[in-house]
């Protein structure tokens, strides 16, 4: 890629994972080194480039600025930044908040400058240079109102390595909500799960399962409800039944999401022309206390972690 996407100066408001991964990605595109304004000076030292004064010094002196921050903390953030941006605006600002699109940059955007929303998603633990690497080929989630603005936001992101995804401003929840539930959710999952092998005596569950869920992100990816394998496509009712007792009697703490979660697998089977047991559906539902006695098994003698 051509060097055509150049700044007189960067600027990036906050110090924490994707302010610094943005500061060590931005920087050979600034004429000048990064200006960093953090509630840290010293944290905004070490991102390799030099701590704002102020928040003031950082609007006057930056024609693009990056709000790495807390979506909680956006609104009060660009608030601040529009009080003290000089007139006609501070150049290109945008904010890396998933779940806002515009709203939150509308005060900047009064004063002149060109906003946008642009979302990189993925996750980020910390080690800027990996998640630099990581970048490259992730698609960016980018909201901008005007063409020329968002043509500015996809050479940004192409400038990380990234493919920019245009999605819309009433879109913008439901786009949050839906990676939440993939990659957050899967966490929880995946900690459920190991918590439960441990119980089961698994020494090493991530050995165990690694293959296993790898395997199923891949086929999901690429089938879609597809790669659905296991009893629930099969109806098998004793297995699920044994699964609950277990999960009831040995990891009580897991069985609401087990629960939950067959149950969502139900309702995409029925949503697809396949038939579901009313036993089953009733096993895995909120009214669901009788189903071991509806298959005729015995219910779990240890019922002390249920108190």
């Amino acid at each position: 890629m051509t060097k055509t996407l150049r700044f007189h100066r960067i600027g990036i408001v906050g110090t924490g994972r994707v302010a610094r991964a943005l500061a060590l990605g931005l920087t050979e595109w600034s004429d000048l080194p990064p200006l960093v304004w953090g509630r840290s000076r010293e944290g905004a030292g070490q991102m390799g480039g030099e701590a704002a004064q102020s928040m003031a010094q950082l609007a006057r002196a930056c024609d693009v600025i990056a709000l790495a921050v807390s979506d909680d903390a956006l609104d009060g953030v660009a608030a601040e930044l529009a009080a003290v941006s000089p007139d006609g605006g501070t150049g290109f600002v945008f904010h890396v908040s998933g779940r806002s699109g515009l709203a939150p940059l509308e005060a900047l955007a009064l004063r002149g400058g060109r906003t946008a929303a642009i979302h990189p998603a993925m996750t980020f633990t910390g080690d800027a240079p990996a998640e630099l690497r990581r970048m490259a080929g992730a698609r960016f989630a980018v909201t901008a109102a005007e063409p020329e603005t968002a043509a500015i936001a996809h050479r940004l992101v192409a400038a990380l390595g990234g493919v920019a995804v245009d999605v819309a401003e009433t879109q913008r929840p439901l786009y949050h909500a839906a990676l939440c539930h993939a990659a957050n959710h899967l966490v929880t999952l995946m900690a459920g799960s190991l918590g439960a092998l441990e119980r089961a005596g698994v020494a090493d569950g991530a050995a165990l399962l690694g293959p296993l869920v790898r395997a199923a992100l891949e086929n999901s990816l690429t089938m879609g409800f597809g790669a659905l394998s296991g009893p629930l496509l099969r109806g098998d009712s004793a297995t699920i039944g044994g699964h609950l007792s277990a999960l009831e009697r040995e990891c009580p703490e897991l069985l609401g999401a087990y629960r939950a979660m067959g149950s969502a697998t139900l309702d995409q089977l029925e949503q697809r022309g396949r038939e579901v047991a009313p036993a089953l559906r009733a096993m895995l539902g909120k009214d669901g206390a009788d189903r071991t006695t509806a298959l005729g098994m015995s219910a779990p003698q240890d019922q002390t972690r249920l108190r």
